[in-house]
């Protein structure tokens, strides 16, 4: 296994993870977060692999259906809705055969938009996080185990308080060996971290996997800092709700409602 990244390729369709990429609530498990991004590799290699018609990546949601053993998986993509401006794809991840994670992916035609947003008030970036260069690394191994957890850099711009923690999460690692993954794919790879981040009980205590993760983008994320402006909120019949505004070091650039459910 390549030390350096989470997934070793098997062939066309077919991932190992090693440890690295292994839960936090049991290390014989894949964490969600790096098998996220890397569905949306498999969603980048299925565009690449045909003409480029101009449409891009604007709304992906993932069901997690069953336990995520930390075993090769394989990746299926086809196209349900094909079409010149609107086209909806679905990603299928399987686990001995079983599948384990269905991601439906929104594409959307691509124009420019600039001069609207920045003259007509249409948000664009928005207002910038405090850089992580100007933040201090915090070791979120002290809540959570796991091999994904111990190889991010985590900084958070206050210290983490139940419910609620803003944070730039980064890793050093590819994520698939040997294969360029796209600025996004890379991105979404750190984005379910925030169910982790702002914790309201310690999950010693409370176990709160999620269920799924929707992730809705405003324009595409750039540089290998993800951030994350994180909520979390418990209702009184043991279901809850992780909601993120997500960031990149040019600004917000999208936020995944109605949230990463429990």
């Amino acid at each position: 296994m390549n030390p350096g990244s989470y997934y070793e390729p098997i062939d066309e369709h077919r991932y190992k993870p090693p440890s690295n990429a292994s839960g936090a609530w049991d290390p014989g498990e894949q964490h969600f977060s790096p098998l996220g991004g890397l569905i949306v590799h498999a969603i980048d290699r299925h565009l690449t692999a045909r003409p480029d018609n101009g449409l891009s990546l604007s709304r992906t949601s993932f069901d997690i259906l069953g336990r995520l053993a930390l075993d090769e998986c394989e990746i299926r993509v086809e196209t349900l809705r094909p079409g010149r401006t609107i086209e909806l794809l679905e990603a299928v991840a399987l686990v001995a055969g079983l599948p384990v994670v269905r991601a439906r992916a929104w594409l959307l035609a691509s124009h420019d938009t600039t001069a609207a947003v920045v003259g007509g008030g249409g948000g664009g970036a928005g207002v910038r996080l405090t850089p992580p260069s100007a933040l201090a690394s915090w070791p979120l191994t002290s809540v959570w185990p796991g091999g994904y957890i111990a190889s991010l850099d985590v900084r958070p711009l206050a210290p983490p308080r139940p419910g609620r923690a803003t944070a730039w999460i980064s890793t050093s690692l590819d994520l698939v060996a040997g294969q360029t993954a796209s600025p996004l794919a890379s991105y979404v790879a750190l984005v379910d971290t925030a169910n982790g981040i702002a914790v309201r009980r310690p999950p010693t205590a409370w176990m709160f996997p999620n269920v799924d993760l929707t992730v809705h983008l405003h324009r595409r994320p750039e540089g290998r800092w993800t951030g994350l402006d994180t909520t979390v909120t418990f209702g009184p019949t043991g279901q809850g709700v992780t909601s993120t505004v997500l960031h990149d070091t040019a600004g917000r650039s999208g936020a995944p409602p109605p949230g990463l459910r429990r």
